[in-house]
């Protein structure tokens, strides 16, 4: 089943519940929360205050991409704002062991994402104790990236460790749109994060669909 999982990010936060509103009129059950602070990558979005009043707005899972230094640190913030999945990243990362367990033990789901220049054979020896594996098809901290192609084969990895967890989801962001969507898909991933893809559209409902169908 294809997922699409749009990134608010690139939504309109003047009237985040009316976008917010749009995206489950969608069918849409999965919001993906690009959380960065200046350092970790070169961009600031937002922190828990916004996703607690996202939560407020909305039953959708909440992704919480957490793009930030000292992780560890706001592991709890971000779980008790209302996030679903808390995913967290390998680089620069010395407590990664640590975060998942927290995250794990606090009953949410948990996630790594990892960069397009990171090996893979780094994030294997967690594939058994996360529920979420997020592939970047960019370098994080800006949107409207192109998609890097050689990305493709991480994903066809990760999907092959489903065979030694049945539970882990694979999901891709970075640079999805209409003419990557179906290369995406197509390597058997579960959830591909859309930003400006989709919420950039003019008919963001014509879009939904031919992203679902490409």
């Amino acid at each position: 089943m294809r997922i699409i999982s749009p990134s608010i990010i690139a939504g309109d936060f003047s009237k985040l519940d009316r976008e917010i509103k749009e995206i489950e009129d969608l069918g849409i059950t999965r919001l993906h929360l690009d959380v960065m602070d200046g350092n970790f990558v070169p961009n600031l979005t937002f922190g828990p205050l916004v996703v607690e009043g996202i939560r407020k707005l909305t039953s959708m899972h909440l992704e919480c991409h957490l793009m930030i230094n000292n992780t560890k640190q706001f592991i709890n913030e971000y779980i008790s704002a209302g996030g679903d999945t808390i995913i967290v990243h390998k680089e620069n990362n010395s407590d990664i062991d640590d975060n998942i367990n927290e995250i794990n033990r606090q009953g949410v789901k948990s996630g790594i994402a990892f960069n397009p220049d990171t090996p893979i054979n780094s994030i294997l020896p967690f594939v058994k104790k996360i529920d979420l594996v997020l592939i970047m098809s960019v370098y994080p901290g800006f949107c409207g990236q192109s998609f890097i192609k050689s990305t493709l084969q991480s994903m066809s990895e990760f999907v092959n460790q489903k065979k030694i967890n049945p539970k882990l989801h694979v999901a891709v962001d970075g640079g999805v749109n209409i003419n990557t969507i179906k290369k995406v898909f197509d390597t058997g991933v579960d959830i591909s994060i859309v930003g400006s893809g989709l919420l950039g559209a003019s008919d963001r409902k014509t879009r939904y669909k031919e992203l679902l169908d490409a």
